[in-house]
């Protein structure tokens, strides 16, 4: 397992390093014009990760069943946090959302921990019940319950995007458990309306699907982000245009520091670029699910598998909007897009799958 550890962590902290270097090429401009210091972004950007690896280091130094018997005080935490962002003096409001706490200088996003909280959780409830011999209904309602409702209060921030992948982590959990086929199919199929209802019964989200269909019919408008995102993989072709000469990111490709990151790395790095990111991250799923094939721990099993999973359905979705596969939406690229509360909190869960491997309930075989 140590070689796995190893290059789980070597992957993470080059992923680090390029989004540092990322940050700054995208956002040195803006940072210059908005702020006054081109580096306005990058030194934020640099605290977090020094914070985020001082956490990380305490995370994997932590005894496993020590954050196991916390996992349901951290998961009834965060649900109060995301509840608290609906207070004024609390809460902020950006473009009609209130996904942040504000508490004197320091803001961040209540839903981010709730998604790791949430798959600590079930990792630990789910664990207890697979050697369990009473239904499956009595055995999951609980832990479905608990996803469902956490699920809803991102969904009302509002954030479909976030309340729909982590919902789809907690349903590859439940699936990993032993939750039967025919009961996960039944609530997808379930959900499909309540989903239908989300996005056409909202205007912004109806324009979004819209623009998706055909985002050249508006490319002043709804459709002008993504737009400048194919421009901006275009133009990269396969050596990309040379790292800090990237013209979309001179006002024309909104949050190109954030959610459209990767299409400034494709135009900067070209295809050869954007393959090696999407090769890093592939690594990091082999070697992350290894931990959670070899492990005889139930509960490592489902933590390992929900972190692996929950990191690269982030990256899939993040590449899959920027490259016009999907609806646009704002997740930000794990370890690259700048951002305090997901760098650190995935720097945590990278801490903690790393603790999971440091465990000795493991099956020497190779894979």
């Amino acid at each position: 397992m140590r070689n796995i550890r190893l290059s789980i962590f070597m992957i993470t902290v080059v992923l680090i390093c390029l989004g540092l270097v990322m940050v700054y090429s995208s956002s040195a401009i803006f940072a210059y014009e908005t702020y006054g210091s081109a580096a306005y972004f990058l030194k934020r950007q640099l605290l977090y990760v020094l914070i985020g690896a001082l956490l990380t280091v305490i995370v994997m130094s932590l005894n496993l069943a020590f954050i196991r018997r916390f996992s349901k005080v951290l998961f009834f935490s965060s649900i109060v946090l995301l509840i608290l962002v609906y207070l004024p003096n609390l809460g902020r409001e950006v473009g009609g959302a209130r996904r942040w706490l504000k508490i004197g200088m320091l803001s961040f996003q209540p839903s981010e921990l709730a998604k790791w909280a949430t798959v600590l959780f079930l990792a630990d409830i789910l664990s207890k019940k697979q050697n369990q011999t009473t239904g499956a209904i009595r055995r999951f309602l609980f832990p479905l319950l608990s996803l469902m409702g956490v699920s809803a209060l991102i969904l009302a921030q509002p954030d479909l995007g976030s309340a729909v992948a982590l919902a789809v982590v907690g349903m590859l959990m439940f699936f990993i458990s032993g939750m039967p086929l025919l009961y996960i199919v039944s609530l997808g199929l379930s959900a499909l309306p309540i989903l239908y209802f989300f996005i056409f019964n909202v205007p912004y989200r109806r324009k979004r699907i819209f623009t998706f269909l055909n985002p050249w019919a508006d490319i002043k408008g709804n459709g002008f982000q993504i737009v400048q995102s194919y421009l901006a993989l275009g133009l990269g072709g396969l050596w990309g245009v040379g790292l800090g000469q990237s013209r979309q990111k001179l006002f024309y490709l909104p949050a190109a520091h954030t959610d459209f990151i990767f299409s400034i790395l494709g135009e900067e790095l070209g295809l050869i670029g954007t393959a090696g990111i999407v090769i890093l991250f592939l690594l990091f799923l082999w070697q992350g699910i290894k931990i959670s094939l070899r492990s005889t721990d139930g509960f490592i099993q489902l933590l390992s598998f929900g972190i692996v999973v929950a990191i690269i359905l982030s990256a899939c979705v993040h590449i899959a909007v920027v490259c016009g596969a999907v609806p646009t939406k704002g997740l930000p690229l794990p370890f690259i897009s700048y951002g305090g509360s997901a760098l650190i909190l995935n720097m945590m869960a990278v801490g903690l799958l790393l603790n999971c491997a440091r465990q000795r309930h493991f099956e020497e075989r190779k894979l």
